[in-house]
């Protein structure tokens, strides 16, 4: 089933569980005690962008709803750092993200080597490697590269892909896992 556009606009909490349930196929994150227990929960994540020198913890939600600033600074933070354009990061993504670091107990920054990519750059990067997908989930806001220091990257792999929420790629050569909120799979 396609998948609409987030929008944050228009987006209340009823809406985006709708639409979560649809991205993920019906499956549900592993939510952390706190936030299964009140809904209310704040969510914050930590990037540190390998390729600007950048660093960032913004607070994206809050008493059950998306803090617009917070997903604002993180756009800006996972831009196309090549050409510098900026782009909504799917709220799932980082939802995600954030679940990542709960279930595998990690508390520093993740390291970001590829969030948001222009489609000129996509093409760039396909051009030169067979490993970068022509419709790629980075062109949509929708996938990210990352490490997280101090973790193993097959420990990363293996619970990113527990938690079941769209694509993992391992890529232990340049030492990052890919996480997207696509279709169910992993490579």
């Amino acid at each position: 089933m396609p998948r609409r556009p987030f929008d944050r606009a228009r987006c209340d909490r009823r809406d985006f569980l709708r639409w979560s349930l649809a991205a993920a196929g019906g499956l549900l994150l592993p939510w952390t005690n706190a936030a299964a227990a009140g809904r209310s929960a704040a969510r914050q994540l930590e990037f540190y962008n390998l390729h600007t020198g950048e660093s960032l913890t913004a607070l994206y939600w809050q008493q059950g709803h998306y803090v617009a600033g917070g997903l604002s600074e993180i756009d800006y933070v996972l831009r196309d750092f090549r050409t510098g354009d900026v782009h909504p990061i799917d709220p799932y993504l980082l939802d995600l993200v954030h679940s990542l670091r709960l279930k595998i107990e990690y508390d520093g920054p993740v390291h970001v080597i590829s969030g948001y990519r222009s489609p000129k750059t996509n093409a760039m990067l396909a051009q030169r490697s067979g490993k970068v997908a022509k419709n790629s989930y980075h062109v949509k806001g929708m996938a990210i590269d990352l490490r997280l220091p101090g973790r193993r990257l097959e420990d990363v792999r293996a619970t990113a892909m527990q938690l079941a929420g769209g694509g993992v790629g391992f890529y232990p050569e340049s030492q990052f896992v890919h996480m997207d909120t696509g279709p169910v799979r992993a490579w």
